[in-house]
């Protein structure tokens, strides 16, 4: 099948998976020990960067390496970064009511029933959104113009979610802002900036393996998967279910775009 050299792809995706697996189960065994299932979260953005450099490590000698070099650079600083923020974001902080809710309808052993449905579902997303990353280490040919795009493209995705977090801790950091909703900077072009800026990371992420058409068809389940997960599942979705009941949000969500970015609409004009 087009000179891909599957067969190492294969041995890559296993050493992936032991990769993932075990963030998880580290991440498993701290939060039991803390009490807080939350710091899986800090683990989401850990597993794709561990992914990333064990993926590199183990594909030496069969790919091009400035193509290794670029996805895995652009995996580790985007994992890096989103962990590094989940972890400041959440200091000194008690469990995530997502969290409570979930384990509090659980039968039997709370922590049993939270390593089956989050911890090992996590490590499993991890390890099927980030097969374009484990699949551009084996591509053989040189870094061609779409591959490039891709870069541009993950650039404006991490800026979006860099900037967007940023904004939203100075606005959440003033006392004056307590309760209300932000709707400044990225906030009024998009309900989610740091949602649109994961789905761009992804989809650019995705491109970098498009030089090799076969191994991208093989792959785009990966950023299919994370798109769906940012819009219908655990992203927009659930963030605006937990926020429709907050004085302003209806407001908020009328006159800005749900996800892509768009100009905030204007508020309709009394007549006088």
């Amino acid at each position: 099948m087009n000179g891909y050299p599957w067969a190492a792809f294969g041995e890559g995706v296993g050493a992936a998976a032991a990769a993932a697996l075990a963030v998880m189960l580290i991440t498993f065994a701290v939060a039991c020990a803390r009490g807080l299932h939350r710091i899986v979260d800090i683990a989401w953005g850990a597993a794709f960067a561990l992914v990333a450099l064990v993926s590199y490590a183990v594909s030496s000698g069969e790919g091009d390496d400035a193509r290794r070099l670029l996805v895995t650079v652009l995996t580790v600083v985007w994992g890096v970064r989103l962990a590094a923020h989940i972890a400041y974001r959440g200091r000194g902080r008690g469990e995530d009511p997502r969290y409570e809710k979930m384990l509090s309808g659980a039968r039997g052993n709370r922590n049993l029933y939270a390593l089956c449905t989050v911890y090992l579902l996590q490590g499993a997303l991890v390890l099927l959104v980030s097969l374009p990353v484990q699949a551009a280490q084996y591509i053989p040919g040189p870094l061609g113009p779409v591959a490039w795009v891709g870069a541009a493209v993950w650039l404006v995705g991490l800026a979006f979610e860099a900037v967007g977090d940023w904004q939203l801790a100075r606005f959440t950091s003033d006392p004056a802002h307590r309760g209300r909703i932000m709707d400044r900077g990225l906030w009024s072009w998009t309900r989610h900036p740091n949602y649109f800026g994961d789905f761009c990371v992804w989809w650019g992420l995705f491109l970098i393996v498009c030089d090799d058409p076969v191994a991208a068809a093989a792959t785009v389940a990966g950023p299919v998967v994370m798109s769906l997960l940012l819009t219908k599942g655990s992203g927009k979705r659930l963030l605006e279910r937990h926020m429709a009941d907050r004085p302003g949000f209806a407001e908020y969500a009328g006159r800005t775009s749900g996800f892509f970015p768009l100009p905030p609409k204007r508020a309709p004009r009394a007549d006088g």
